[in-house]
């Protein structure tokens, strides 16, 4: 329904590209609220099981760098397209993942715990990902400023304000309200984040199909190889099944709502172009995920 009034809106409101602004606020809020929700304790003790950490970290930086490399081999796309289409899919989710993995049954709370050590990551070899990937090109067009920024604004400061939360929670009133107050936060900004995001890019999706018929392709191949890369890891590490859905969840689901701010970053009209691209994703894995919750539990039965 949100995508539905989102479409609407986008085509139908003259001003809606004006939405754009606020996609990183409100990112920043939904990041906030799940950082809240972290309980400590249980992050303490997922860390000592490191089989888990491993799995995710090798199906994420390694297993699917490998396919996304294969896929990319197999399309022949230009450079901007290329760049956003490994923007998006060598950048693991750290969002809206975590509902989905619970909704899968798998171990969201251990996605949780990785939030952070996923970020880092993707944020240190993305740039060495698109060295390899695309060369010399990719250099001419990014820099590291909005990098550095969006690991500012959009995890080390909704992480910081949340740790003064639940810190504060403990021995003030205002701190529990707060943390309270923001276990209801996810799921509304997650589907207004949706909103602004897709509201504000369909109608250049709407005027310019090409570069959509050209990735569509690529994001339902790699939605369908995905999983299966998320389980091939769990299985090398031994999880247990729920612990191996979380994998799954992870290999398959990416960060469109966080590199969205990266494309937006790049010069005039360079943006526009990969912008569209990797809201394309995001729609074509929402659809998946759809599927995914309900699939994964029958498949990896625990």
């Amino acid at each position: 329904m949100t995508l539905l009034i989102a479409v609407l809106v986008g085509l139908n409101w003259n001003g809606s590209t004006s939405l754009q602004v606020t996609i990183e606020p409100i990112i920043a809020v939904l990041l906030y609220s799940m950082f809240c929700q972290i309980p400590f304790l249980e992050i303490k003790k997922s860390f000592t099981s490191p089989s888990f950490f491993k799995a995710l970290l090798l199906g994420n930086f390694v297993l699917i760098p490998l396919l996304v490399g294969l896929i990319i081999l197999l399309f022949n796309l230009d450079t901007l397209s290329s760049i956003g289409v490994l923007l998006v899919l060598l950048t693991p989710c750290i969002d809206y993942v975590i509902v989905f993995t619970h909704l899968g049954k798998g171990d969201s709370n251990s996605v949780l715990a990785a939030t952070p050590l996923l970020f880092v990551f993707q944020v240190l070899l993305l740039p060495v990902f698109l060295w390899l990937f695309v060369g010399h090109e990719s250099i001419t067009i990014f820099e590291v400023t909005p990098f550095i920024k969006t690991f500012l604004y959009l995890i080390l400061l909704p992480f910081t304000f949340a740790l003064i939360t639940q810190w504060m929670s403990k021995s003030t009133r205002l701190g529990k309200t707060a943390i309270n107050i923001s276990a209801w936060l996810p799921v509304p900004f997650m589907a207004l984040t949706f909103f602004v995001v897709i509201a504000s890019q369909i109608e250049t999706l709407w005027t310019k199909p090409e570069p959509i018929v050209k990735v569509l392709p690529v994001y339902i191949l790699f939605a369908i190889i995905a999983p299966f890369i998320g389980f091939l890891s769990s299985k090398i590490f031994r999880l247990e099944a729920y612990q191996a859905r979380a994998v799954v969840f992870s290999s398959s689901t990416r960060n469109s709502l966080v590199v969205l701010p990266l494309a937006l970053s790049l010069p005039s009209p360079d943006n526009q172009l990969v912008a569209v691209v990797i809201v394309t994703q995001t729609i074509v894995e929402i659809l998946f995920e759809l599927i995914y919750i309900r699939v994964v539990p029958k498949l990896i039965k625990g």
